[in-house]
Order: C-alpha cells, then sequence, then structure tokens
C-alpha cells in the first residue's frame, strides 16, 4: 500500500493519527502552515498546534548549537517566550504563537540543535500546545503574507 493510500484511510478514520505521522515522519508544507512576525510557525488541528521557527529565521540565526525548550504544561500567552535558541551568531527568543499550554516539547532538539537548520518543518519541530484561543488564530498570517513581511526585512 502506498503512503498516500495510508494517509487517505488515516484522514477517513483518524486525523489526529495523520497529523502525528506528519510531524514525526515527515515535513509539514509551508503552505499549510501559520506564521507570526516573530518567525515562528504553527501547524493548527483544531485546539492543537504544533510549533517551530521558519526556514528564514533558521538560515537568519546560521548554525544553531543549543535549544532550551519550553516546560511542558506551562501556560502561556501569545508572543510570550517561552524557551530560546542559541546559534553562532545569537540568543533568540522561541516565542509562543498563540495562547495556550504546552503539551509536548521535541527532545530530540536537546543533543541535536542542528536539526532545526536541517529540516524546520519536519524533524526540527520544538513543541506542541492545545490552544485556549481559537480566534487568535486568524491574527496569523499565511505564506503568502509572511513572504511578503520577509521581502520587507531584508
Amino acid at each position: 500500500m502506498t503512503v498516500k493510500k495510508i494517509v487517505s484511510r488515516l484522514i477517513d478514520n483518524n486525523s489526529k493519527l495523520t497529523i502525528k505521522i506528519i510531524y514525526e515522519g515527515g515535513k509539514m508544507k509551508p503552505e499549510d502552515l501559520k506564521y507570526t512576525k516573530n518567525h515562528i510557525w504553527a501547524y493548527v488541528d483544531g485546539d492543537t498546534a504544533v510549533a517551530g521557527i521558519t526556514d528564514y529565521a533558521q538560515q537568519e540565526l546560521g548554525d544553531i548549537v543549543f535549544v532550551e525548550l519550553p516546560e511542558v504544561g506551562k501556560e502561556v500567552k501569545m508572543d510570550e517566550a517561552v524557551g530560546t535558541i542559541e546559534s553562532v551568531k545569537s540568543v533568540s527568543d522561541i516565542e509562543a504563537p498563540l495562547t495556550g499550554k504546552i503539551t509536548e516539547v521535541n527532545k530530540l532538539l536537546e543533543d541535536a540543535p542542528e536539526t532545526i537548520n536541517k529540516d524546520p518543518y519536519g524533524e526540527g519541530w520544538i513543541f506542541k500546545m492545545t490552544i485556549s484561543n481559537p480566534d487568535e488564530v486568524n491574527s496569523l498570517m499565511d505564506l503568502e503574507s509572511y513572504n511578503k513581511f520577509t521581502e520587507s526585512q531584508r
């Protein structure tokens, strides 16, 4: 059975399982994500989100050498600093894209922070959260808007 057929069946039967496969086994498509002006992406499914930094951000940072992950169980507000990323160039905050509660962190990044440089939309995801204010999603940018925003930053 092809991956496409397996994914189609999972979507029909259990969409949350499909999402887990997407971010544990492959890349998320940038056009399916939402973006903040702080270069954080969010994949939103109902009241849950997966977050990471954008390809633009990882390129600007350079080689990432350390990630301070958020605390699981912590209640956070949109744009609140929840961790840090240290690169050879600087240290930057990781900010929550939405208000909610951190439910899981990507432990792979503790030993391999460079994964963010190699795969920012796949294995380089940083944390998962439940969303407490779904209306905030409407304030995030789509890919086209984010691309225009980053062009204005150059």
